[in-house]
């Protein structure tokens, strides 16, 4: 608690760090509170997960008063983000007399037009905070504070624009707080026109890569499906997260793990919102172990207990497979990435290798029994709906032995000494 102290957070969220039992402070909130503290601007490298919440809740909370209009407004890129950043900032505010409302599409509008009126602090998605500005049912006129969350996303997903079109509306004598695990020029450029001359901080990768094992299967098509239900019937695990590269994927899969007898469950963004949040409150409350998802699904999704990150698809883009494995191996805990290779996954893994620095060991093919499918992919990724035992041991393959990419792209630079691996902080790569 003492570290706590000396960043001069206020008495009522000292109160809940405490309730919390929070032992200290994450690297960013140590960077970015005294800043955030100060009123000024800040442009902070962090990941999802990386104690971030807290690092603007505590500015916020000391800022915003009771009853006198919407004082604060937080964007998020995902509805799922905004969910979890508005259950934060209540925790936090649990001893103050706040009113924080989210907002959000895919749900009525009329019940959050209703709870606007008396709102104090927003969290919002690019889109239904533009739908209420048209409607003439939110104000800004108050706002002393802006933050935008996961900056990076926002552009990757196509909000930007819409992003200027709310800041424009805020006054200029706001504090703005900026927040990206990656800094592409776009955002550099937003920054530029928006923020007053803001202090930029950056933190170590809250991923402990020493206590994170990376390893890959190469596998015929037909066998992809059944070593992926191998491996999660034999590997120790908690909750695992499957990602795939398309929606027909993930139900594919999904349908299959539940036939299979592995309780998993499924998420896209096909998905409603009401059977998302169910997804996610089944998962995090351990009633289905494995979730099957897409990178745009699971975006901003801070999920404790993650041991296992398996890629049944490998990303196009290299950029995504630092975000999947950054699901694991969190607040020094172990964890393990797992990469499945089918002969279509190949370009893709070698763009990883070459554009991030990582270690990925190859793994001898276990002897494995192919699995009755409930439905078969029309892809060839999968075979026969049956199938005896078959087992795959080549000691060649497109990727022999351990391999490291020399590349410098990535958001891990490497350190020796500790085993770790720094964040790279704010760059102006995409």
């Amino acid at each position: 608690m003492e570290k706590f102290i000396k960043l001069g957070i206020t008495e009522p969220v000292l109160k809940v760090i405490e309730d919390e039992k929070f032992e200290k402070p994450t690297d960013i909130q140590e960077k970015a509170i005294p800043v955030v503290l100060e009123g000024k601007d800040i442009i902070a490298a962090s990941a999802t997960g990386s104690g971030k919440t807290l690092a603007f809740a505590v500015g916020i909370l000391k800022t915003t008063e009771k009853k006198k209009g919407i004082q604060t407004l937080i964007l998020t890129p995902t509805r799922e983000l905004a969910e979890q950043v508005s259950e934060a900032i209540r925790m936090f505010s649990k001893y103050l007399p706040l009113k924080i409302v989210v907002v959000y599409g895919g749900v009525s509008i009329n019940p959050q037009i209703d709870k606007l009126r008396s709102a104090d602090i927003v969290v919002g998605t690019p889109g239904r905070i533009l739908d209420h500005m048209a409607r003439g049912t939110i104000n800004f006129s108050k706002i002393k504070t802006f933050v935008l969350d996961e900056a990076d996303r926002m552009l990757d997903m196509g909000f930007i624009d819409d992003v200027e079109k709310i800041m424009r509306q805020c006054p200029d004598y706001r504090q703005t707080l900026l927040f990206s695990a990656t800094m592409p020029p776009r955002i550099t450029e937003l920054s530029k026109k928006y923020m007053k001359s803001p202090v930029k901080v950056s933190a170590e990768e809250y991923v402990d890569t020493k206590k994170l094992t990376q390893v890959f299967y190469e596998v015929e098509d037909e066998l992809k499906f059944s070593l992926l239900v191998h491996l999660l019937r034999n590997e120790k695990k908690g909750l695992v997260m499957i990602f795939c590269n398309s929606r027909r994927n993930v139900d594919f899969v999904a349908d299959n793990l539940k036939f299979s007898g592995i309780e998993a469950s499924a998420m896209h963004g096909g998905f409603t919102q009401e059977k998302r949040s169910k997804t996610m409150k089944h998962f995090t409350s351990q009633r289905v172990y494995a979730l099957v998802c897409t990178d745009v699904a699971a975006r901003g999704l801070d999920i404790p207990g993650v041991t296992h990150v398996y890629n049944y698809d490998i990303p196009s883009d290299s950029k995504e497979y630092i975000h999947r494995i950054g699901r694991t191996a969190r607040a020094g805990k172990d964890g393990k990435a797992i990469n499945i290779l089918a002969n279509r996954d190949f370009v893709n893994f070698r763009r990883v290798l070459r554009n991030n620095d990582v270690d990925v060991k190859r793994e001898q093919m276990p002897f494995i029994e192919k699995v009755k499918l409930k439905k078969v992919q029309n892809s060839g990724r999968t075979g026969s709906r049956f199938g005896g035992k078959r087992s795959s041991g080549g000691s060649g393959g497109r990727f022999g032995g351990q391999r490291k990419s020399s590349g410098s792209g990535g958001r891990f630079n490497s350190q020796k000494k500790s085993g770790k691996r720094k964040y790279s902080g704010i760059t102006n790569k995409a």
